[in-house]
C-alpha cells in the first residue's frame, strides 16, 4: 500500500459541499481515506479572488502515483473543474493536488512530487501539520512541524469550527457484529475479508485450510479421502470459529471472516456418500447447536470460467486439476443452502464482472451492498 497526502481547496459556490463530495470520491476511486485535516479560510495565493477553503487528506492506495494523478483530474472534471491556462491562477469549485507519494520524488512531464509549491505554502503546511505533525518526511528529513515554521508565507488562516465528513460514515456496518464471507473456490472470499477487516476495523477470521494434510490427498483421490477430509475441516473450523468468535477485541468493531460454520456440510453434501453424509451432518448439528450465526451471510457468486481463471492465477498445485463441474456442484449446493435459510440476512452478490481487489469502485460498490 502507498501512503499520499492530498491538498484539496475550493472557492466557488458551496466550498465545503464541493470538498465533502471530492472526497467521497477519492474514497470510492482511489483508497482509503486515514486522515482528514481541519478546514482552513484563507486568501487566494497568487492572484486576487474570493477566499479558498483548503484541507489535507491522508490516504491508502495501491495506485501508482500517475494513476493517482488521473483519478484527481477525473473527479475535479466531475465536479465542475474548468481547465486552466498552464501558468495560471484562477477559481475554482475543485482543486486537488498530489502533496505526497510515499518518500517518493518523481518528476514527468504531467507530475511533479513533492508538489514543488507545499514548502511555500501556510494553507498547505498548517493543516498537513494538523494530521501529522511529528512525521519525519523521507523527502525532506524533516518533521512537518519544522517546515511549517521555516515558511515564509506569512498570509492568515482562519480555521473553520465546521469539519468534513468522514466517508466511511456513507457506509454504516455498525449493525453487524459478526459478518461472514462465503462463495466457491476462488471467488475472493479471503481476499475481500481482509481489506474488509483493515478498512472497517474488523476483527478477521481466515479459515486455517493451508494447514489440512488431506485436501492434496483429496483432489487426488476424492474418494478415497473425502470423509477423512470433511472430517477434519468440521473439527478445525469448530475450534477456529469457538476461539475466535467467543474471544472479543474491544479495539475492532465487528468481526469479519472468509468462511461460515454451514460452509462444512455445504462441501461434505457434494463429496460424501448418503450415509457418510447424514453421520457428518448429525455431528455437526451437535457440535454447531451453541454457536453464534453471522449477523450478515455474503455470498460471492462467480460463474465457473471466471473462478477457474483465479484459482490457475494463484498457481496452488494441488487445486490445478479441478473439475469444473465439481465448482458447479458446490455453487448449486451454496444456492440451495440459502434459499432454505430463512433466518439469515443474505446478501447474493454477481462479481463475475468485478475485480475488487484491483478496481476501488468494485470493492466500494460491493460494499455498499452489504447496507
Amino acid at each position: 500500500m502507498n501512503n499520499i497526502y492530498l491538498s484539496l481547496g475550493s472557492n466557488q459556490g458551496n466550498s465545503y459541499e464541493h470538498l465533502n463530495n471530492a472526497i467521497q470520491l477519492l474514497f470510492e476511486q482511489v483508497g482509503c481515506v486515514l486522515k482528514i485535516s481541519p478546514v482552513y479560510r484563507g486568501s487566494s495565493w497568487g492572484f486576487d479572488a474570493p477566499d479558498f477553503y483548503n484541507c489535507v487528506v491522508k490516504l491508502q492506495t495501491t495506485l501508482t502515483a500517475e494513476e493517482v494523478l488521473i483519478k484527481t483530474q477525473g473527479i475535479e472534471k466531475r465536479l465542475g473543474r474548468v481547465s486552466k491556462e498552464e501558468g495560471r491562477y484562477s477559481s475554482r469549485d475543485i482543486d486537488i493536488d498530489i502533496l505526497l507519494y510515499n518518500d517518493d520524488k518523481i518528476k514527468i512531464s504531467s507530475l511533479m512530487i513533492p508538489h514543488k509549491h507545499m514548502l511555500d505554502r501556510r494553507f498547505v503546511l498548517q493543516p498537513l501539520v494538523d494530521i501529522a505533525g511529528d512525521e519525519i518526511s523521507g523527502v525532506f528529513l524533516k518533521t512537518f512541524k519544522e517546515l511549517l515554521l521555516e515558511c515564509t508565507d506569512e498570509s492568515t488562516l482562519i480555521k473553520q469550527a465546521k469539519w468534513l465528513k468522514k466517508p466511511i460514515d456513507s457506509i454504516d456496518l455498525g449493525a453487524y457484529n459478526y459478518i461472514a464471507i462465503e462463495g466457491n473456490i476462488g471467488a475472493g472470499k479471503t481476499s475481500l475479508a481482509t481489506m474488509l477487516s483493515k478498512e472497517f476495523n474488523a476483527k478477521l477470521i481466515l479459515e486455517r485450510f493451508k494447514d489440512n494434510p488431506f485436501l492434496p490427498k483429496f483432489y487426488d483421490e476424492p474418494d478415497r479421502y473425502a470423509f477423512p477430509l470433511e472430517m477434519s475441516f468440521l473439527a478445525d473450523r469448530y475450534q477456529q470459529l469457538l476461539d475466535d468468535i467467543g474471544q472479543y477485541d474491544l479495539f475492532k468493531d465487528f468481526m469479519c471472516a472468509d468462511y461460515d460454520r454451514y460452509k462444512s456440510l455445504i462441501f461434505a453434501k457434494v463429496t460424501l456418500q448418503e450415509e457418510e453424509y447424514i453421520l457428518y451432518k448429525r455431528l455437526h448439528e451437535m457440535m454447531y447447536r451453541e454457536m453464534p450465526q453471522p449477523d450478515l451471510y455474503v455470498y460471492l457468486y462467480q460463474n465457473t470460467e471466471r473462478l477457474l481463471q483465479n484459482i490457475k492465477e494463484r498457481g496452488r498445485s494441488f487445486e490445478k486439476n479441478i473439475n469444473p463441474e465439481y465448482l458447479n456442484k458446490i455453487n448449486q449446493g451454496y444456492l440451495d443452502f440459502i434459499k432454505n435459510q430463512h433466518h439469515l440476512k443474505v446478501k447474493i452478490i454477481d462479481i463475475s464482472e468485478l475485480d475488487f481487489v484491483k478496481n476501488r469502485e468494485d470493492f466500494v460498490s460491493i460494499v455498499k451492498q452489504f447496507v
